[in-house]
């Protein structure tokens, strides 16, 4: 969701109309609708005193919000050793170890 979306959404949520919500930050309606239509982008001090007023960061705002990838060592059992609750067989294990690898050789 951009960050126009963002804004609107949390104003929505909060049951506030556009000119409410621009009274309390301070600007004008015609602002605040730029920014929700993505016309035009807050500034800074205006980022932080809307994430500050709906309680969130700036980072989620700006859709920046760290995405962790899990990564697994394919040489632990344990990682791989299950699938849908069910026990991988040892063979297709080593198998799975291989195509992972990416290597030609190790799949023949």
């Amino acid at each position: 969701m951009d960050l126009g979306n963002k804004i609107a959404f949390l104003r929505e949520r909060k049951g506030l109309s556009q000119s409410q919500l621009a009274d309390k930050l301070h600007i004008s309606q015609g602002s605040l609708g730029m920014y929700e239509t993505n016309k035009r982008k807050p500034n800074v001090e205006m980022l932080n005193t809307i994430a500050d007023f709906f309680d969130v960061s700036v980072d989620y705002l700006l859709d920046r919000e760290s995405k962790t990838v899990k990564t697994a060592d394919i040489e632990d059992d344990s990682v791989i050793f299950t699938y849908e609750g069910r026990q991988i067989p040892k063979e297709d294990l080593e198998f799975m170890r291989r195509l992972m690898r990416g290597t030609r050789n190790d799949l023949k």
